[in-house]
């Protein structure tokens, strides 16, 4: 019997500080079933510390109190893969998979916390590594199941609408057009030849961005802003938390929101929580 199961992600900006600033009493409301977290900045023991009666899988960054990815669950897992490709990659504490059997389906969970990025620095050049090691995951995951799910902070904003201040950026980490120009091939029509903004050519992996598809060509809605100034109260922010599903996936999308803070002093992370219902289920 397929049922609507509820799907979260949401950087946490270090798990123990957002549990202190409401982030359980958001959950107690929330009623969610998986739930994938980046920047978790903490060991397996304090995320079951502060995530009580939660299933957990996770993946700590090798620097203490940075990065950190976990994907949180009301149901076991059936199967965990810490692995995003061959080294040197920099990808501990950024990416995990979970596999769950839900009524007699797979579902393939991943949580994924892109590099941040400095245009012209080492620190992108992590960047690009993550994002081509990404691009060749996709695929497989596909290929293991029609029912996968990558989802986290991707750090980059895909189109002019994902940002406020696009134009201001256009130059800077996170808005590059040979980042964006990934995001050009995973949402590009499976198969088919895409140019990218940067007027890169690839092949399209046929991904879903269910945010885009659910909201259509409207700004935002934003998922983070910035600490400085009143970003947050002029809605000046950025669209870089997503939902990638694969096709039949992204065919079974029964809602999908932002969970925008109500004011600037009630937020628990500078990233609010990217909430989405899939029905799944023989």
């Amino acid at each position: 019997m397929s049922r609507r199961v509820r799907i979260a992600s949401v950087n946490v900006n270090g798990i123990r500080a957002a549990t202190r600033k409401g982030m359980l009493e958001w959950l107690d409301a929330a009623d969610i079933d998986v739930m994938a977290l980046q920047e978790v900045r903490a060991t397996e023991e304090e995320l079951r510390t502060a995530l009580p009666g939660w299933e957990i899988v996770n993946d700590e960054a090798l620097a203490k109190g940075r990065a950190g990815v976990a994907v949180a669950s009301r149901m076991p897992s059936v199967d965990v893969r810490r692995v995003l490709g061959p080294e040197p990659l920099d990808s501990a504490g950024r990416w995990i998979e979970a596999d769950f059997d839900i009524d007699g389906e797979r579902l393939i969970v991943v949580s994924a916390y892109v590099h941040t990025g400095e245009a012209d620095t080492p620190r992108q050049d992590a960047k690009w590594a993550f994002l081509d090691a990404m691009e060749a995951r996709l695929p497989q995951l596909a290929a293991a199941s029609p029912l996968a799910l990558v989802m986290g902070d991707l750090n980059v904003g895909h189109r002019e609408l994902d940002i406020r201040n696009w134009k201001g950026n256009v130059k800077k980490a996170g808005f590059l057009p040979r980042e964006r120009a990934y995001f050009d091939r995973f949402f590009g029509q499976a198969g088919t030849e895409v140019t990218g903004v940067d007027g890169s050519v690839g092949t399209g992996l046929g991904w879903v961005d269910v945010g885009r598809r659910f909201h259509g060509d409207v700004d935002g809605p934003y998922t983070w802003w910035s600490m400085r100034g009143r970003a947050f109260d002029n809605d000046s922010g950025w669209r870089i938390d997503y939902h990638l599903a694969t096709p039949a996936l992204g065919e079974r999308v029964a809602d999908y929101r932002v969970v925008r803070a109500p004011s600037w002093d009630t937020r628990w992370s500078d990233h609010a929580p990217v909430v989405a219902e899939y029905t799944i289920g023989r």
